[in-house]
């Protein structure tokens, strides 16, 4: 799905997706990744869901977002809570949803100025 034009003032803004990818900002990533406003990590480490460590949550602390959406691809699916404890203990909300939602949503909390990561997996 490709979507509307988007204010790019806000920094890196998620242009589109599909099934195996998202555009952000123009460029193309087809492998699992990270989304913020002032950057994106691509190549993220887990490749699937399945993939997920506690560590690559905890890598999320330092950064010091308000949330992290987690995107789990075309089928929404909640991982162990023990994953992602270190983001709870920190105070930060983490909230689980399709790659989709997530993308859409990480476009809405960022035009509004919040601190945000959208953390995409795509299988």
């Amino acid at each position: 799905m490709k979507f509307s034009v988007v204010d790019q003032s806000n920094g890196y803004t998620i242009q589109g997706y599909t099934d195996n990818s998202v555009t952000v900002n123009g460029t193309v990533f087809s492998k699992s990744l990270v989304v913020m406003a002032e950057r994106v990590i691509p190549d993220w480490r887990p490749d699937s869901f399945q993939a997920l460590q506690e560590t690559d949550f905890a890598a999320f602390v330092d950064l010091r977002p308000d949330l992290v959406v987690l995107g789990t691809g075309q089928q929404q699916r909640f991982p162990d809570p023990q994953l992602y404890r270190a983001l709870i203990e920190a105070g930060i909300g983490i909230e689980v949803m399709t790659t989709p939602a997530a993308c859409r949503t990480y476009n809405i909390l960022t035009s509004e100025g919040r601190r945000v990561i959208s953390a995409l997996l795509f299988s």
